[in-house]
């Protein structure tokens, strides 16, 4: 069982199922709600737990009660938590999700607030077969990827804005969506970009853009994976979810482009459920879904 250390963001997201999303400053009703755990690192943790991982958070929280929602939710998951880190007084992070008819979502988040910025602790955390971060504490992400290095296993970055720039410098694989890349590199034509920021950073590079497929550093310059088409519902928290399955098949020994396929798949399926994270499938289903497509 592969043994992923995910550093990031943790949070509650309340999500609210609606027709389209809301553009008047009135009142709206929602079709459907949810509770659940959400931020990207939290999120990728869960799917790797899912897909037969052992992953384990690593994050900063406050001595909130959401604090605690976010701890139960991960340990019920399978995620462990021994290394998290609670600040007495802090305040943890959450959000206020949207998923309009079309399965799209929009979000407004509440980092938190009066949480450690110390990541000394980090370097005593014990080795694993891999390491992702997002980009929501870059301090503690550079730190994460720079005993990844240290420990000789791919050190993997969730690319969303804003990126800082000593993270592309430490990551063995960084996986940006097109968002994060536009950051980098503005321009419509995403290999053209993706083709500019691999040329100045020492690690592999890939893009993903939804239902358009991903872009990746090939054997013979820039190439493309498809997405699988399916019916879409919901893609709160897709990204992270493939993410989550990049990760854990690089740390089980897979090649990148075996790996973007592998979530490319597991992305798909999170799809075609409402709520979040909890639309997250399991490796016997991501494989049948798989096989329809050898």
């Amino acid at each position: 069982m592969a043994r992923i250390l995910v550093l990031g963001m943790a949070a509650v997201d309340f999500v609210l199922s609606m027709d389209v999303f809301p553009s008047e400053p009135t009142k709206y009703r929602a079709k459907a709600a949810d509770i659940v755990g959400g931020g990207p690192a939290a999120n990728a943790a869960v799917a790797i737990a899912r897909l037969g991982g052992s992953p384990s958070f690593i994050g900063r929280l406050g001595s909130d009660p959401l604090a605690d929602l976010v701890l139960n939710d991960l340990e019920a998951a399978g995620v462990g938590t021994a290394h998290v880190h609670r600040a007495e007084g802090g305040r943890s992070s959450f959000s206020s999700v949207y998923v309009d008819a079309r399965g799209e979502r929009q979000i407004v988040n509440f980092r938190g607030e009066g949480l450690t910025e110390e990541v000394d602790w980090i370097a005593r955390l014990p080795a694993p077969d891999a390491v992702l971060v997002d980009t929501r504490w870059p301090n503690g992400a550079a730190a994460a990827l720079d005993m990844a290095r240290e420990w000789n296993v791919p050190g993997v970055v969730d690319g969303e804005a804003p990126i800082d720039p000593r993270l592309l410098e430490k990551a063995t694989h960084v996986a940006l969506s097109a968002q994060g890349l536009a950051s980098l590199e503005p321009g419509d034509d995403l290999a053209a970009a993706l083709e500019r920021l691999t040329a100045r950073i020492p690690g592999w590079a890939c893009v993903t853009d939804g239902a358009n497929g991903v872009w990746y550093t090939g054997a013979r310059g820039i190439d493309h994976i498809p997405a699988f088409a399916v019916d879409v519902v919901d893609t709160l928290a897709a990204g992270d979810v493939w993410h989550g399955a990049f990760a854990l098949s690089l740390a089980e020994g897979q090649a990148e482009a075996d790996a973007i396929r592998f979530a490319n798949a597991t992305a798909a399926l999170k799809c075609t459920t409402f709520g979040g994270r909890s639309g997250t499938p399991d490796r016997a289903a991501v494989l049948t879904f798989l096989k329809e497509y050898e």
